[in-house]
């Protein structure tokens, strides 16, 4: 007998029941959607690079941050004294001004114990503002010469006691704007640094000895360029001795004594270098002092003697060779002739970055000592420490 049963289709399955092509199918979009979501957090973490430019933006935003603080602290502090000098002053005019209302009051108490005019009299002697009576001419009648002139007296001290209230009032709120730049210059410095140390703190010990092994060759490249624009500088003043050596010797030939003429050329080169030795010498007491505070911290704002930020420091080697120069590196980038960069002399001052937010003092042969950055000590670097475009100019100081 036949069988009734159905023969079992063999095609795919109905919706609803798997089959080995669509099971295959889930488990693929499965696996790939958990590679997805696991590689999110990897692709969104900063490259050591991205890392590294991030934190040196953030120090040189707060190298800036830093000499706009140092501005409106050195404003503070100047608009501080003026305002003390003027308030003091009001004090003195008031004690003036009392004195001459005294002297009036004594002449309007005179007129009452004589019965004469008491009434109009001690009004406009007593008045806040008598200049009003002054066109009345029945009452100017009146005063004698000594009460005239003491009413102008008390009129030009109400006068003047009047102004300089109104400019230490002026004072007073120019005082209270530095003072809020001075707060927000320094609150911009406190959050720059720290997030380049948040930064920083995040990444593994694998990654900083990357990042060191980056700064390390940033220093081999900038130590290298040094030592090129050493050579260049030293070929230049040897070119520049020979030169001044045959400019002599002419010189000698033309007198008819050679050993006259040995000693006017080698009076006259003497003579025509002292200007640069009486300039040398202070650019090496600027230099001598700047040495001795190597492996001081950076500190933003500090001006030594345990501490200094960039300007600080320039400012302070300048001074102890008698030169004084401006609290920040916008104000120190006028305060000389600019130079180029191949022409640059040991003392003279360079300036980085197109917003002068730091600056060094060059030593020679390329090199400089400054304060670098927060966590970073006074050290002697080549000027090419963070690449030849970064420098802005160089200055030699008046």
């Amino acid at each position: 007998m036949a069988s009734h049963r159905k023969s079992r289709p063999t095609g795919p399955r109905v919706a609803g029941i798997r089959t080995p092509a669509l099971a295959t199918a889930a488990l693929t979009s499965v696996a790939l959607l958990s590679q997805t979501a696991n590689a999110t957090p990897s692709d969104d973490r900063p490259t050591l690079e991205e890392v590294e430019k991030k934190v040196d933006d953030l120090y040189r935003q707060a190298g800036s941050a830093t000499e706009k603080y140092n501005a409106a602290k050195e404003k503070t502090s100047k608009q501080r004294k003026k305002v003390d000098g003027l308030l003091d002053d009001v004090a003195q005019r008031t004690q003036k001004l009392n004195d001459a209302r005294d002297e009036l009051g004594s002449f309007a108490s005179a007129q009452y114990r004589t019965g004469a005019s008491v009434p109009e009299t001690a009004t406009l002697l007593l008045a806040d503002s008598p200049q009003d009576y002054f066109d009345q001419n029945q009452l100017m009648n009146r005063l004698t010469g000594r009460q005239k002139s003491a009413v102008d007296d008390y009129v030009t001290q109400q006068s003047e006691t009047m102004k300089k209230r109104r400019e230490a009032a002026e004072g007073l709120e120019t005082l209270t704007e530095s003072q809020s730049d001075l707060k927000t210059a320094k609150s911009t410095v406190q959050k720059k640094l720290a997030t380049a140390r948040e930064l920083l703190s995040e990444l593994t010990a694998e990654e900083k000895a990357r990042l060191a092994a980056i700064e390390k060759k940033k220093q081999e490249e900038a130590a290298r360029k040094a030592a090129e624009l050493a050579k260049q500088q030293q070929a230049r003043e040897e070119a520049e001795r020979k030169r001044q050596e045959e400019a002599a010797q002419q010189q000698g030939s033309g007198s008819g004594s050679s050993g006259t003429s040995d000693g006017n050329g080698s009076s006259d080169s003497s003579g025509s270098s002292t200007p640069d030795t009486s300039n040398g010498t202070k650019a090496e007491k600027a230099i001598a002092f700047a040495r001795a505070q190597i492996g001081k911290p950076y500190v933003w704002g500090a001006t030594g003697p345990g501490s200094y930020d960039c300007s600080g420091l320039t400012q302070a080697a300048w001074k102890a060779a008698g030169v004084t120069l401006p609290r920040v590196t916008y104000d120190q980038v006028n305060a000389g002739t600019t130079v180029s960069v191949s022409q640059a002399q040991p003392g003279d001052l360079v300036f980085f970055y197109d917003d002068i937010s730091h600056v060094g003092l060059y030593i020679g042969d390329g090199m400089m000592i400054h304060a670098p950055k927060p966590g970073a000590y006074v050290r002697e670097e080549s000027i090419f420490y963070d690449g030849e475009s970064s420098i802005y100019s160089v200055v030699r100081p008046a």
